[in-house]
């Protein structure tokens, strides 16, 4: 699925369902989402190990929780993903190419 198929598919279900949130609580819903992620990456490679007997979480879903309401808030704005995407990534290719690499050297 493109973005701009999931920004419809999304749009199509929120509309159907009430509609959008205002931009305070699209916000909040964010930050809520990331902090479900941030604590299901913290039990699994962090030094904060889930209580016994909690239930193991499942960070594919945290991650597709986060989209959704990114995409929602996109949506909201008449932002197109798909464009924005990709000047992000036109973006990155020019400013970080070998920033992040350690540079080889000669013998």
């Amino acid at each position: 699925m493109r973005l701009g198929e999931m920004q419809e598919a999304v749009d199509a279900w929120v509309k159907d369902n009430g509609g959008y949130w205002d931009e305070l609580a699209m916000i909040a819903r964010l930050a809520e989402e990331v902090g479900e992620l941030s604590r299901e990456y913290l039990h699994r490679f962090g030094p904060k190990p889930k209580k016994p007997g909690e239930k193991e979480g499942d960070i594919a879903e945290e991650l597709a929780d986060v989209l959704w309401i990114v995409t929602c808030m996109a949506n909201q704005q008449g932002i197109d993903l798909d464009v924005a995407f990709q000047r992000t990534v036109d973006k990155i290719r020019v400013r970080d190419t070998g920033r992040f690499t350690t540079p080889k050297t000669t013998a």
